[in-house]
């Protein structure tokens, strides 16, 4: 049982979080506004969100991303960017490690929070995962902002599993764009999100977020019937850090 003081603690910090991430977008939200209101502004739109919004949350929160690369991203390309996913400090953490512009592909439900829901449905690709019309579309956007020069997100896991689970299954989506539209596959781990802010309300606290950037997986020589070996391998990649790393994540 946690102590009444401890319980307090974790209610500030989750308060305190959604104060971070709503106050720079009250701050920024005239160019913000502006920024999305064409794709061809979309870059500006991201150099905020990247070096405004999510540095006031992590820097804000006490949780300092470490970030370690076995291969870099190269300025100019375009990838599928993947990673294990249980926390909402996953997206920030996401723009911290990728200085190339990136979409977000996630679902729909995020619209409905307030003022942050107002420009996710306006620079993310939603998806509505129980329509496969929903899904043509995405790939549709999808090819569209790589051939602006974009790369693209997805944590393929498909939503936050259950905090007991370390790894879920994985979809096959992230894997069959990334054959189709023949971008490299950069998986990453993201070790201690789950430690510093889950979705257990009394949990969390400050601390390092711990990231790695793994050897990427090349699709050139792959075709859609590949799209399984390759989800297992990346996968793979991702649940042997985790448990090799012992943290629980």
């Amino acid at each position: 049982m946690l102590s009444i003081s401890k319980k307090i603690g974790h209610i500030l910090y989750r308060i305190w979080f959604y104060i971070l991430a709503i106050f720079p977008i009250l701050l920024m939200f005239p160019f913000l506004v502006i920024f999305t209101i064409s794709e061809k502004t979309y870059p500006q739109f991201f150099w905020m969100a990247r070096n405004i919004w999510a540095n006031f949350i992590l820097f804000g929160m006490g949780c300092f991303p470490v970030i370690r690369r076995e291969e870099r991203l190269k300025k100019g390309e375009s990838y599928m960017l993947v990673a294990n996913h249980t926390s909402m400090l996953d997206i920030m953490l996401m723009l911290r490690v990728s200085k190339n512009p990136f979409v977000f592909i996630g679902k729909k439900e995020l619209v409905n929070i307030p003022i942050f829901g107002f420009f996710y449905k306006r620079v993310c690709i939603m998806v509505d995962r129980e329509s496969s019309k929903s899904r043509t579309a995405v790939y549709r956007r999808a090819q569209k902002r790589l051939h602006q020069g974009l790369s693209i997100c997805i944590f393929p896991e498909g939503g936050v599993p259950d905090e007991n689970i370390l790894l879920d299954e994985f979809k096959d989506g992230a894997f069959k764009m990334a054959i189709a539209h023949n971008i490299p596959v950069v998986p990453m781990t993201f070790y201690d999100n789950k430690k510093r802010f889950s979705f257990t309300f009394y949990s969390g606290g400050p601390g390092r977020l711990r990231v790695k950037v793994h050897k990427f997986f090349a699709t050139a020589h792959l075709n859609e019937a590949d799209k399984g070996m390759l989800r297992e391998k990346v996968r793979n990649v991702i649940l042997k850090e985790l448990q090799d790393s012992g943290d629980g994540q």
